[in-house]
């Protein structure tokens, strides 16, 4: 069973930087070499259980095209490493607006970002989430 677990979460000064990653286990590296894999977030206030309610804030389809939305373009960076079975978010320049729980997501081969992006309920694997908090 494919699980992911997410890391490097914190509590950080608006314009700081914080580098997020998610582990995939229960997956051989070939498995998840065909992954496309996104990072989300749900806002403060937001309920945790509807998938739904998650912002896609980046997505890396498996052929390496990365996808972002306006809101994080520039500041945020999707990379995989298929050696280890990691996907990682390098945010910059983080501000109050960013602060939630982000959640990476996998989905098993290629799909069209554009779908993707709007359609939290195509990712067959979640993590658990990791806080992010960012303060003025």
């Amino acid at each position: 069973q494919v699980q992911l677990v997410e890391s490097g979460g914190g509590s950080v000064q608006a314009g700081e930087s914080l580098k997020l990653s998610c582990e995939a286990t229960g997956t051989s590296a070939a498995t998840y070499k065909i992954f496309s894999m996104g990072w989300f977030r749900l806002g403060p206030g937001k309920e945790r259980e509807r998938v739904e309610e998650r912002e896609i804030v980046a997505f890396l389809v498996n052929s390496g095209e990365a996808t972002y939305p306006d809101s994080v373009k520039g500041r945020f960076t999707i990379t995989k490493d298929n050696t280890k079975n990691i996907v990682y978010l390098q945010m910059n320049n983080l501000k109050p607006e960013d602060t939630g729980t982000y959640y990476c997501a996998a989905h098993r081969g290629w799909v069209q970002s554009a779908y993707a992006v709007r359609t939290p309920g195509i990712f067959n694997y979640w993590g658990q989430g990791t806080e992010v908090t960012v303060s003025t």
